[in-house]
Order: C-alpha cells, then sequence, then structure tokens
C-alpha cells in the first residue's frame, strides 16, 4: 500500500508536472474547504490554555502529528470507509465538548484561588499536563475530520504523492485559518461561546454522515451557518459593548 510513497520515480514526476501541480492546487483548496470546521474545532480547544505562546505551540506540535497521520490513512486509501465508528465517536466527543462548555464548566462560578488548582485525571494519574491534553484532542480531531478530506482527494486522484503533497499543504493553510481564530476570539470573547454552538452543528453533521443514515450536509451549509454565527455574534458584542460602562468596555 505503501509502495508509491517511496517511489523516487513517482515523486520526480509529480514535481516535474505542471497538470499535476494544478490537482494539487486543487486538492489543497478542497482541504481548506473540508477544515473550516476542523478549524473551528482547533481554535476551541487551544482557548483552554494560559497563554498565546501554548496555544500556538499547540499548533505547531500537532501539525506534526497530523503530517504522519495523514501519511498513515492515505496509504490504506479506500479501507476508510470502513471506519464510520470513528465518526460515531468524534461526533459524539464533540457534543461533550459542548455540553460541558454550556452547562458543565461553564455553570461553576469563577472563584479566585487561594491555591495551586487541582490537577485533573490524566495530570494526576498518567502525568499528562494540560498542554499535551491539547495537543492530544488536536490530534483526535486530525484523525475524525481527515476522512472526509482523504477520501474526497482519493476520489479526484489516484497517486498517493499527489493527495499527499496536497493534503500536506491543506492542513498547513488550515492552521493558519485556526490562529487567525484564535486572534479574534482574544479580542471578541463572545466568539467563544459562538464555537461551541458550531461545534453543535459539526457535531450532528459528523453524525449523520455515518453509512447508517447516510444524510450529507454539504460544506457551503456549514460556511452559511459559519458566516451568519459570525455576524450574529458581532451584533452582540456590539450591544454588549454599548450597555457597558464607559471605564469597562
Amino acid at each position: 500500500m505503501y509502495g508509491p510513497f517511496f517511489d523516487l520515480n513517482n515523486w520526480a514526476t509529480v514535481i516535474e508536472s505542471g497538470e499535476d501541480w494544478l490537482v494539487i492546487l486543487s486538492l489543497v483548496v478542497m482541504e481548506c474547504m473540508l477544515s473550516v470546521d476542523n478549524a473551528v474545532v482547533l481554535a476551541a480547544q487551544t482557548q483552554s490554555l494560559p497563554n498565546k505562546v501554548e496555544q500556538e505551540k499547540s499548533l505547531f506540535y500537532g501539525l506534526f502529528g497530523a503530517y504522519i497521520f495523514r501519511f498513515i490513512v492515505i496509504g490504506l486509501g479506500v479501507y476508510l470507509i470502513d471506519f464510520w465508528w470513528i465518526k460515531v465517536l468524534g461526533a459524539g466527543y464533540l457534543f461533550y465538548l459542548f455540553i460541558d462548555h454550556f452547562f458543565i464548566s461553564g455553570k461553576k462560578k469563577i472563584e479566585v484561588p487561594t491555591e495551586k488548582p487541582k490537577a485533573s485525571a490524566l495530570e494526576r494519574h498518567l502525568h499528562i499536563s494540560k498542554f499535551w491534553q491539547v495537543v492530544i484532542s488536536i490530534e483526535l480531531m486530525d484523525i475524525v475530520f481527515s476522512i472526509d478530506s482523504v477520501l474526497a482527494s482519493l476520489a479526484v486522484s489516484s497517486n498517493p504523492v499527489i493527495v499527499l503533497i496536497g493534503g500536506m499543504i491543506g492542513i498547513l493553510a488550515m492552521r493558519g485559518i485556526a490562529e487567525m481564530i484564535m486572534g479574534l476570539m482574544s479580542k471578541i470573547p463572545e466568539l467563544n461561546g459562538m464555537a461551541y454552538f458550531l461545534i453543535l452543528f459539526i457535531s450532528i453533521k459528523l453524525f449523520l454522515s455515518i453509512p447508517a443514515i447516510d444524510i450529507e450536509i454539504p460544506n457551503l451549509v456549514f460556511v452559511g451557518v459559519l458566516i451568519a454565527s459570525i455576524i450574529v455574534t458581532l451584533i452582540i458584542h456590539q450591544i454588549h459593548n454599548n450597555q457597558a460602562p464607559k471605564g469597562k468596555k
């Protein structure tokens, strides 16, 4: 399955072919379109880290894991169609994130800490820090969301080298989108809540796509929901600014 990746003639042919680069460019565009929802999830996940340095570092570390996994997944190719249960697990996890944000963690009273916060179960028993928990979470989300991208890419080109190059460039571009969203979240806090409403939508979209249901919500619908959500959030942010005392804006 992985033979074409190690065929130097195959790589040379692809790199020297203008036609292949046009296909790669189309795969990059498609990767970005399919990964808009992934970028939203990644941006929301990194918000649990204390500062921008760690947030950007978690995305950087996650990038290498995404590349490794993409290599493995493309090699598996057509077998991915049987991994419907990954979508079910991914949809369930995203739904849990929505519930946790609005009804569990979000309901806790904010108190000034008088002592060092207690470590989570992963930190206590497995000695995994919050930073690495986020990195692992990013990798799991990459696994879930890359399946559709790989299957769509293999439908465009059967050459795994072309699919790999297009996917790697697309993943890098998608990380840039995530960092842009992170920057906006720091300036407009209401975007954080909007992201979790989008996560709920993505969870439903992902669950409906399993073979037993087989309802595909077009990516353009998500783009429309995203644009509408941003407009509504900006309106809410402006209303809050207008209502807040001048000294607290």
